[in-house]
C-alpha cells in the first residue's frame, strides 16, 4: 500500500487475523448532538440516542464476542462520550476514523499521546488505520475511508484512503443508509445497519460472492 496515495507505512497493520472478529461496525458517533439531524436517526436528543445504541449493540453482541469498530465512535465532550462506551459488551477494537482523538489523519502525535489512555481505559484496543489481513484464508483491508464515495460531493482526506487494487474493503464513513457492498467495497456504518453491529457472517457472504 505504498506505491500510490495512502496511509503511511506506520498506520499500517499487514497481517491483521479477521478470523477473530465476530462483528464490525462504524460510525456510531455517541455523544454527537447533529449526528441524528445529518445522518436522519430518529431521536430527538443525544441521550436517547446513546442509550438506543447501546442497547442494540448489546443485544446484539454476546460478552465473550469480538468487535471491529471502523472509526468515529464517539465526539461532543469526548471524556464523557467515551465513557459511556464502557457500557458495551464483548472485546473491541478501534481503527480510527476523522473524528476520533486517536486518528492519524486528522490529529497530532501529541494529541494521539494525550487521548489514547482515554480509549484505552474505556476498554478500547486503538489499531492502526488501515488494516490488511485475512479472514478464512481470503484477503481483506479494513478502514474508515471507503475507497470512494463520501457525505460531501467531494471526497475528504483522499491521501488517507487506501487505494482500490481490486482487493475487498470493509469500511464506514459514508453514514449511507444503503445495505453494504459496492463493488470491491462493503459498507458496515450503523446507519446502514438499523443501529447494530453486522454479524461478520453479513461479511463472510458477501467475500464469496465476489
Amino acid at each position: 500500500m505504498t506505491a500510490d496515495p495512502g496511509p503511511d507505512d506506520a498506520d499500517v497493520e499487514v497481517g491483521f487475523d479477521f478470523d477473530e472478529v465476530d462483528f464490525v461496525t462504524s460510525d456510531s458517533h455517541f455523544g454527537h448532538v447533529r449526528i441524528s439531524e445529518l445522518a436522519r436517526r430518529p431521536f430527538d436528543t443525544v441521550d436517547e440516542m446513546d442509550a438506543e445504541l447501546i442497547r442494540r449493540w448489546n443485544e446484539t453482541v454476546p460478552p465473550d464476542a469480538t468487535v471491529l469498530h471502523l472509526g468515529d465512535l464517539a465526539l461532543g465532550p469526548i471524556a464523557e462520550s467515551i465513557a459511556r462506551t464502557t457500557a458495551l459488551n464483548g472485546r473491541r477494537l478501534l481503527v480510527p476514523g476523522n473524528h476520533d482523538r486517536v486518528s492519524a489523519a486528522t490529529q497530532t502525535q501529541r494529541a494521539i499521546e494525550r487521548f489514547r489512555p482515554m480509549y484505552e481505559e474505556a476498554g478500547w484496543t486503538v489499531l492502526p488505520e488501515l488494516l490488511h489481513g485475512t479472514r478464512r484464508g481470503r484477503i481483506l483491508l479494513a478502514s474508515h475511508y471507503p475507497y470512494r464515495g463520501d457525505t460531501q460531493p467531494e471526497g475528504r482526506l483522499v491521501g488517507h484512503r487506501p487505494v482500490d487494487r481490486g482487493l475487498p474493503l470493509i469500511h464506514g464513513h459514508i453514514h449511507a443508509h444503503d445495505h453494504g457492498p459496492d463493488g470491491h467495497q462493503f459498507h458496515v456504518g450503523v446507519d446502514a445497519f438499523d443501529l447494530h453491529p453486522v454479524p461478520f457472517e453479513v461479511i463472510d457472504a458477501w467475500l464469496e460472492g465476489l
